[in-house]
């Protein structure tokens, strides 16, 4: 029966969560009541707690996590600058005289805003406002319209530098020197976020020129609208407007990548960089006052403080759950499935897709890879490759109706007009796409581990 209660306690976290009840309370609240009824029957010893002063610290003490309030900032200046507005009217100028090029300019501008801010609901909500009106009016079905907005708006989690990967990287990091800890390897190799962040540039790429082929192919404004397109090729006033507007995110987005690719800066140096570089450029485009300073510091607080709340509410859940045998419970299980490893991963996938409808991608890092990973690397499966397909498959669960974290984002900025019914079946292509890509990743790994093993080895 002692086997049963990990389980219990994540069925219980989950019951909970979908009550409405907040992520990190649900956490530590539903670990400590198991913690003290173990204790009581004899099944739990309460030594385990005592760790816990020592895993903050330690959580404290953890340079790397700095990257968060400094990615965080990053993406909310540039946010709160204005730079999607410019950035989608520079795009249709560019691309306004083909047929598809509104629709291309909405995967473009979602791409660089996903590299940009890093984060789901913001993005969605962003392009939403922005982009939906202007498709609609331009001949696009709302169908075609919402699918390309909300699949962009996802790009956040797969497109470095992206929140997600941050605290993947930093998850997995652990998880890798533990598995190989566990397996009597004293002299670990490390993992770090920026192999996660090298690791998810050639899928991201592959991701977003999916999207435009389809968006050429099949997501077209109707035929009478097409009267409406400007004309001819854009004129160069045009030109060079758009490339004021284009050019400084994609320099400061080159800046970070190109900072950690090269070994010049640590992630948390070149989180460091992006945060001063959007901060620049909030002044130069004469958007930076000391309220609109102040409205970002307080957006990254808040998004920071929650984030770090939900870690600690994690770190109790995850000392409980080893109090009660669940990481042997765990590995026990994937050895028993047959199938072996390939059966443990396909199970895991499912399990994290399933949970991305009811938590947040900042839930799962911390609670649920921090239990699968160890057992699923000392399998035998790469690290960068793991994390860059949980990235995409929470990417999918977040689009998929009809729970769909982003679908909830843009129903509530889209007209009454647009059918939820439309927006279900728009994703739809979308998620094919998504789902054909960790297909990819399963028959061709290299795609994830290739351009890592290139830079740093």
């Amino acid at each position: 029966m002692a086997e049963f209660i990990p389980f219990l306690m994540f069925l219980t976290v989950c019951l909970v969560l979908m009550a409405g009840y907040p992520v990190a309370l649900s956490l530590a609240g539903t670990a400590l009541l198991f913690a003290l009824a173990g204790a009581a029957v004899g099944q739990f010893d309460m030594a385990f707690l005592l760790a816990l002063p020592n895993r903050l610290f330690g959580t404290i003490e953890n340079t790397t996590l700095i990257a968060v309030p400094l990615f965080i900032f990053m993406g909310v200046m540039l946010e709160k600058s204005r730079l999607s507005e410019d950035l989608l009217e520079s795009m249709a100028d560019l691309f306004g005289g083909f047929r598809s090029g509104l629709g291309i300019s909405v995967v473009l501008v979602g791409a660089l805003l996903a590299a940009s801010t890093g984060i789901v609901g913001a993005t969605v909500v962003t392009m939403g406002l922005m982009s939906l009106p202007t498709m609609l009016k331009r001949g696009y079905s709302s169908a075609q319209a919402t699918g390309v907005i909300a699949a962009t708006g996802t790009l956040g989690q797969i497109i470095p530098p992206s929140i997600a990967l941050v605290l993947l990287g930093d998850t997995l990091s652990s998880a890798y020197q533990q598995a190989q800890l566990n397996m009597g390897i004293f002299t670990p190799k490390t993992v770090s976020i920026g192999d996660l962040f090298v690791g998810a540039i050639i899928p991201g790429l592959i991701l977003v020129f999916m999207y435009i082929l389809y968006v050429i192919l099949f997501s077209r404004p109707a035929l009478q609208a097409e009267a409406e397109l400007p004309a001819g090729q854009p004129s160069a006033d045009k030109v060079s407007r758009a490339m004021r507007n284009l050019l400084p995110p994609v320099f400061l987005i080159v800046a970070v990548l190109g900072s950690i690719l090269t070994g010049a800066a640590t992630p948390t140096e070149a989180a460091g960089v992006g945060a001063f570089g959007a901060t620049l450029l909030a002044g130069l485009r004469g958007q930076l006052s000391l309220s609109r300073l102040r409205e970002v510091a307080q957006s990254t607080t808040e998004v920071t403080s929650m984030v770090f709340l939900i870690l600690i509410g994690a770190a109790i859940f995850s000392l409980v759950f080893r109090g009660f045998g669940g990481e042997e419970v765990v590995e026990q299980f994937f050895n028993d499935l047959p199938g072996g490893i390939v059966a443990a991963t396909l199970l895991v996938m499912l399990v994290i897709f399933l949970l991305g409808f009811i938590l947040d991608f900042i839930e799962i890092t911390f609670v649920v890879v921090p239990i699968v990973g160890p057992v699923l690397l000392a399998m035998g499966l790469d690290p960068v490759w793991l994390g860059v397909m949980i990235a995409i498959n929470l990417q999918t669960s977040f689009l998929t109706p009809p729970f769909g974290f982003a679908l909830f984002y843009l129903r509530g900025v889209a007209p009454a007009s647009v059918e939820t019914s439309d927006m279900y079946r728009g994703v739809m292509p979308f998620i094919a796409m998504q789902v054909a890509l960790m297909l990819m990743l399963a028959i061709w790994p290299e795609l994830a581990t290739w351009l890592p093993a290139l830079i740093y080895n």
